[in-house]
């Protein structure tokens, strides 16, 4: 499986940007499907999950404000981040977790000003 995100790009703070991580391949189940986020210095952040079943988990610090989901019809996973904080200037990177493999996309840089 080869993921390749999309949609970064400089907003305002109080602005919304869509990413879009496009799965070239078959994604199998049971999978989990992952936004995180990484600045200079410091950890990947683990942003959001999504799994086969839906469920989903957020970080605190964007829980209201950011929205995964996943498109079948396009093999698509998708980070709806709306209300954006200066905070949330990092690089975000899609990762998808299948039955024991790991897959990752190259990462889009969000930059948030104030």
């Amino acid at each position: 499986v080869q993921l390749q995100a999309s949609g970064g790009g400089l907003v305002q703070a109080g602005g919304s940007l869509r990413l879009s991580c496009a799965a070239f391949g078959t994604i199998a189940s049971p999978a989990l499907m992952h936004w995180y986020r990484q600045t200079p210095g410091n950890e990947r952040e683990l942003v959001a999950q999504i799994g086969t079943s839906e469920k989903t988990i957020y970080a605190d610090s964007v829980k209201g404000r950011f929205t995964i989901s996943r498109d079948n019809s396009k093999n698509t996973i998708d980070l709806q981040m709306n209300n954006l904080r200066s905070e949330d200037t990092a690089v975000y990177s899609c990762h998808v977790w299948s039955r024991g493999d790991n897959y990752w996309g190259q990462g889009t840089l969000v930059t948030v000003s104030s």
